[in-house]
């Protein structure tokens, strides 16, 4: 059972193949979190 589990959990390294989804989402919360940080003035 613990293979199993080792074998489905990534580390998060170059080697990991992320699915396109998740760096959309992620480069899309940066984007949102400047657009409030710009509209806040808090810069």
């Amino acid at each position: 059972m613990a293979e199993i589990a080792a074998a489905r959990t990534g580390t998060g390294g170059p080697q990991d193949s992320k699915k396109i989804v998740e760096h959309i989402a992620g480069w899309a919360l940066c984007i949102v979190l400047a657009m409030l940080v710009t509209q806040l003035h808090m810069l």
